[in-house]
């Protein structure tokens, strides 16, 4: 197949959705490699660099001659109108939020694989880009909380009197909270954290953070590792369970989304308001309206003396090993939906039916 990797159109992106390495692999197993020029310079992938592993560099019309288009986030309209009508789109695509673009792909007859689409099974790990980026996501919101408090995190005892160590409140123990935990624990922190999925206790615990229990049954919805559905009752004594935590804390993450809806309200006005004065709040979730209340996207807000922050796309603040991992599931899930002779179109398998969100059946049928 003829492959074609396009440089991302999103305000500040840096990642690119393939690596030199990933070429190299890709064009041993016969396919034919192209990217557009200056793609991956900011994740410090030189043209050279692909070039060298076997890849054409392109610009205009011509990256437009392709059975395959790959990309990090969703392409533009521009983009989309000069992809061939009948070719394949494989990038994260959250055609909820994206209607329009939807409706653009299905007019063209493309077949889309959605990245954030890819079912969370033990056979698709190696293919979960959401899980590769929220790794990293988890680590980068550590690093930026650490950077924006005015205290170390570990204990360190000197001839000039002892200091303790920060306290880290961290609001939910997905992929990306489980990182935050671990590195901040890394770096010396006390570290406590709240989830609604009891079943993430065991894990925080083996990080060494202490979880806060809330008793509560069938209060959570649980589907494909996220919560889906969260009872107002528990989400009430959740807040009364982290309050005293929350309020002693020097730095909180907060990671908790709902699948296909809006972030849960985690920390209100009123709560920053007892916050110690010179505390730190790193949303991760602001991208879907944020578990802080007064957080604002891309913005650092400043609220009595706490800083609260909304993080955005952190994953592309560590592009080199953010493009690196994206490369690999890109490769692995090709490789999966892929024969000798193009696309298999096993639209009865879990993966293929889980992340092709459209043309599977126009181009199954057009094959047959």
């Amino acid at each position: 197949m003829k492959i074609t990797v396009l440089k991302e159109s999103r305000e500040g992106e840096r990642r690119v959705a393939i690596s030199p390495a990933v070429v190299q692999a890709l064009i041993k197993d016969g396919h034919a490699l192209q990217i557009e020029k200056d793609a991956g310079l900011g994740s410090s992938f030189t043209n050279e660099a692909f070039e060298k592993a076997g890849a054409t560099m392109l610009e205009g019309d011509a990256l437009y001659q392709a059975d395959l288009f790959v990309m990090v986030n969703p392409p533009n309209s521009g983009q989309v109108e000069k992809m061939p009508s009948g070719s394949a789109l494989m990038s994260f695509i959250y055609s909820a939020q994206n209607p329009e673009l939807m409706a653009a792909l299905q007019a063209r007859k493309m077949a889309v694989f959605a990245m954030e689409e890819v079912p969370r099974i033990s056979r698709a790990q190696s293919m979960d880009a959401l899980s590769s980026q929220a790794n990293l996501a988890g680590y980068k919101a550590v690093i930026l909380g650490a950077e924006h408090l005015s205290r170390i995190f570990p204990l360190m005892m000197t001839a000039a009197g002892t200091v303790t160590p920060s306290k880290v409140l961290i609001f939910g123990a997905g992929v990306a909270g489980l990182q935050a935990i671990a590195t901040a624990k890394r770096l010396g922190a006390v570290v406590e954290v709240s989830d609604v999925r009891p079943e993430t206790k065991e894990q925080v615990e083996s990080l060494g953070g202490k979880y806060i229990e809330v008793k509560a049954e069938n209060a959570v919805n649980v589907e494909g590792g996220y919560a889906k559905d969260v009872s107002a009752e528990f989400l009430q004594k959740q807040k009364e369970a982290v309050e005293k935590s929350l309020f002693q804390a020097d730095l909180v993450i907060t990671t908790a989304l709902v699948r296909g809806g809006k972030a849960p309200v985690l920390i209100t006005e009123e709560q920053v308001a007892k916050m110690k004065f010179g505390a730190v709040i790193v949303d991760m979730a602001v991208e879907q309206g944020g578990n802080c209340g007064i957080s604002e996207a891309g913005k650092v807000v400043e609220k009595n003396g706490v800083k609260i922050i909304g993080a955005l796309n952190l994953p592309s603040t560590l592009a080199t090993n953010a493009s690196e991992l994206y490369a690999k599931n890109i490769q692995n899930l090709f490789q999966h939906l892929c024969g000798e002779n193009g696309f298999k179109w096993e639209l009865d398998e879990e993966i293929t039916k889980g992340c092709l969100i459209s043309g599977g059946a126009v181009n199954a049928s057009a094959q047959a």
